[in-house]
């Protein structure tokens, strides 16, 4: 890094995460000299608001990271899989949101809270997690480290924003033409997500389990260094615009009380729990809009196994599940002195 600060990039600038990836650089007050939107040759030309300011959009080519620090990519897998490795070869560090190399034995999959230690192994290459996988991990780390995890059984309840613009569009399209008395169109998912719910993200796999569900138990283990924790998943599409809920229910080698659990997560970075249920207070997506934090609360202790514990978690799967996660990660490399060139 000079001493005027970085260039940062950030490709895929024009879609959700790319533009909420730059509001959080300016929010965070990021230390880049020089911040560049790099987006499709269709997008090119085109403005993305930066603060107070706009950038111009560049296009995205081989030639753009000869003198760019850090990028921050948010293009789809198959962008990443061609622009990440050139970009890394011109010595810029790449944080890539796609799950493109997630499960490279080469490349860090980081979470800050949970493995900041694993970026230290990085060759110029890191991987952003699943959002359902990071709200989830950054609960489960204090608890693995103070009593042991053996066993993890996870239901999301994920926002349509997952599957990116579109899909907003599409619930917002379908509420409105079910209220008109119409047939509602679906052309994101493959029956209607208005007033629905659809145990389908991604493909299924020949396992009977979706990607998505395999993402979170392979990232898991990954993330926490712990091929021992073992992870279950069933993912759910749910008609909420914006944040992801999860149902986890843990096994732990020791026992920890929920009054415990309580204590320790209160203290925990990037925690905030809310669990007052007679008050009516506990985690809800519509609150974790917009917010940075991991919320979690309904924590109690499951009677049915010798060591269970009940969590509900919710965060913002655009924020913390995607551009939030992705800033820390280049936060987290300046502290540890990781970008120099």
């Amino acid at each position: 890094m000079s001493r005027d600060g970085l260039v940062v990039a950030v490709a895929g600038a024009t879609g959700a995460v790319g533009r909420e990836m730059l509001k959080i650089l300016q929010e965070r007050q990021f230390p880049a000299r020089e911040v560049r939107a790099l987006a499709s040759s269709r997008s090119a030309g085109a403005r993305v608001p930066f603060g107070d300011d706009e950038l111009m959009v560049q296009e995205l080519t081989e030639d753009s990271f000869a003198d760019v620090d850090l990028a921050l990519f948010s293009a789809g897998g198959d962008t990443s899989k061609t622009f990440a490795p050139i970009a890394a070869e011109a010595g810029c560090v790449v944080v890539d949101n796609s799950s493109a190399w997630r499960m490279d034995p080469e490349v860090p999959l980081v979470v800050p809270e949970v493995n900041p230690q694993a970026l230290k192994e990085h060759k110029n290459i890191i991987a952003n997690p699943n959002c359902s996988t990071i709200q989830m991990v950054v609960v489960l780390k204090p608890i693995h480290d103070t009593v042991g995890i053996t066993r993890v059984v996870v239901s999301t309840y994920q926002a349509v924003s997952g599957s990116g613009q579109k899909a907003v569009e599409e619930l917002q399209n379908q509420v409105r033409a079910l209220f008109n008395m119409q047939d509602p169109a679906c052309e994101v998912y493959p029956h209607q997500i208005a007033f629905n719910c659809l145990p389908h993200i991604d493909a299924f796999l020949d396992n009977e389990y979706t990607k998505e569900e395999m993402k979170m138990i392979n990232e898991t283990a990954k993330i926490l260094g712990d091929e021992r924790v073992r992870v279950t998943a069933t993912t759910v599409r749910v008609p909420v615009f914006y944040g992801h809920s999860e149902s986890v229910n843990i096994e732990t080698a020791k026992k920890l009380s929920s009054k415990e659990a309580r204590g320790l997560l209160s203290q925990a970075p990037g925690i905030r729990v809310l669990d007052n249920p007679r008050e009516n207070i506990y985690p809800l997506p519509v609150d974790a809009a917009g917010t940075d934090e991991t919320f979690v609360g309904r924590i109690r202790e499951d009677p049915t196994v010798a060591n269970g514990l009940n969590l509900w978690i919710v965060a913002d799967n655009i924020r913390k599940g995607a551009a939030l996660n992705t800033v820390q990660i280049g936060e987290e490399l300046i502290r540890q002195d990781l970008l120099a060139r």
